[in-house]
């Protein structure tokens, strides 16, 4: 790896609903790949992965039916599924930087299991590049893809999200440069604090 490369991590959740106390991840897609910090210039991707599991609360268990109507996961195909946190935590030890759309929630939820990721970078594919500025309704990825002509359909499944994410990070924005670059360029998220600090600095 030349001085001129950094590793970035690309990654999606999908989850039981959308309290990180309450609910669960059920499915994370990861891939890693290099890039140029200057440039925004997605060189190669070195490794991927997706791993499922069966949530172990009381309340994650009860909302899944809800949740199965956004990510058509079926509970057979997560049954008695746990992740493989070793190869998991590889991939967070590897990455210079970490991208996500909607990072915020993503985080929010993978800070519960695995607390070193706010040690990380973390980049929002979402809110660091003005979307709506440049002409875009809003800034949900399906919107995005569609409008790049990436797809018209989202399976809602964590690596296939992840997949066209690239390819939309890849595109050159409005701007003359890469989308990658632009989201680099707006800075990292502030660390993640959960509820319960925030509410005894309250």
């Amino acid at each position: 790896m030349t001085m001129l490369e950094k590793y970035g991590l690309l990654l999606d959740v999908e989850t039981t609903g959308l309290g990180p106390t309450k609910d669960e991840v059920i499915e994370l897609a990861l891939k890693l790949f290099s890039y140029h910090p200057d440039s925004g210039e997605i060189i190669d991707i070195l490794d991927e992965d997706a791993f499922l599991r069966e949530p172990l609360s009381e309340s994650a268990r009860r909302n899944y039916d809800r949740a199965f109507q956004v990510h058509g996961i079926p509970y057979e195909s997560v049954r008695g599924k746990s992740f493989y946190d070793v190869k998991i935590k590889t991939y967070f030890h590897r990455a210079d930087a970490v991208f996500a759309h909607n990072a915020s929630f993503d985080r929010s939820f993978l800070y519960h299991m695995y607390p070193e990721v706010n040690d990380l970078e973390w980049f929002c594919t979402m809110r660091n590049v003005p979307w709506k500025q440049y002409g875009f309704p809003n800034g949900k990825l399906i919107t995005l893809l569609e409008a790049h002509n990436i797809t018209n359909h989202q399976t809602h499944r964590a690596m296939d999200d992840i997949t066209y994410l690239m390819e939309l990070l890849k595109k050159t924005s409005p701007k003359g440069n890469l989308y990658l670059q632009e989201v680099l360029d707006f800075g990292p998220m502030r660390k993640y604090r959960p509820a319960a600090s925030r509410a005894k600095l309250g």
